[in-house]
């Protein structure tokens, strides 16, 4: 069962490479540039600070993960600068992608510990410190490839306690969840998920707040709505929208996004011009 793929059709993975080599200077990354990063430390030592004042300084390959927009600053600790791989990332944010909700601040995963991202890394620092004619893109598509095994991973290991993705990890919950990615136009009962889990239904409501941090249909109405938010920024109508996101109609579309949203589908969508 592949629990990733769903998600990836509506909010796919978009990554944005914008250094690769020594950083010798303090920088700032400021989170109104409205996007998250990633930054892997190949060579040495770097430290970096929040917007918490909280401090930690890295001395050894280092994935450092921001999902949302986060104000960060690194400070070179040797006269050589810190030799880096910067991207910004989009997973969807603007369309609210219900993964990121429950993903700490930052993420911050030594290489040593991930035996599985280490082809993927050498290919990337290879074509990061060479001048090949399609870098750029080359660059750009392996760090999203780079991001699926990073996502991928902190669904397979449980490195996150709680949220859809940690609960995309767990083998009946996911096929819940995969479901109501899948299908999120179906009209699912509490009953109906529960048997996708294979659970009584009193212990998959159960299990599912626990892990998740909500019910599985308060759930499935959020997924919707963000489903719905990626088809508006795509131009698509209020009317054909609601069907796709399990509305009978788009004034109960309308109810339920004016509700828990703020403002209706009409007024969120974006001009696009």
């Amino acid at each position: 069962m592949d629990r990733l793929s769903p998600v990836f059709l509506h909010f796919a993975p978009t990554a944005r490479v914008f250094n690769s080599g020594p950083l010798c200077k303090v920088t700032e990354f400021d989170e109104c540039e409205g996007v998250g990063h990633i930054h892997l430390l190949r060579e040495g030592r770097l430290l970096v600070a929040d917007r918490h004042e909280g401090t930690m300084e890295l001395s050894e390959p280092t994935v450092l993960f921001y999902p949302r927009p986060f104000y960060h600053r690194f400070i070179p600790l040797d006269e050589q600068g810190a030799n880096l791989l910067c991207a910004s990332v989009d997973l969807g944010g603007r369309s609210a992608n219900p993964l990121l909700g429950t993903l700490p601040e930052v993420l911050v995963i030594r290489l040593k510990e991930v035996s599985g991202l280490a082809s993927a890394l050498d290919l990337m620092f290879s074509e990061a410190f060479k001048d090949l004619c399609g870098r750029q893109a080359a660059l750009d598509r392996l760090m999203e490839y780079f991001l699926i095994l990073l996502l991928r991973y902190v669904m397979e290991e449980d490195v996150i306690p709680a949220g859809p993705l940690s609960a995309l990890g767990d083998p009946r919950l996911a096929k819940a969840i995969t479901a109501i990615h899948n299908r999120p136009e179906f009209s699912w009962t509490l009953e109906e998920l529960a048997a996708e889990a294979g659970m009584s239904r009193a212990r998959f409501a159960v299990h599912f707040k626990e892990k998740v941090g909500m019910t599985p249909l308060d759930y499935l109405t959020d997924w919707r709505l963000s489903v719905a938010r990626t088809l508006l920024r795509q131009g698509r109508s209020v009317k054909s929208i609601s069907p796709k996101v399990g509305y009978r109609s788009p004034a109960a579309f309308t109810r339920v996004f004016t509700r828990k949203i703020g403002v209706s589908p009409t007024e969120w969508q974006p001009d696009l011009g």
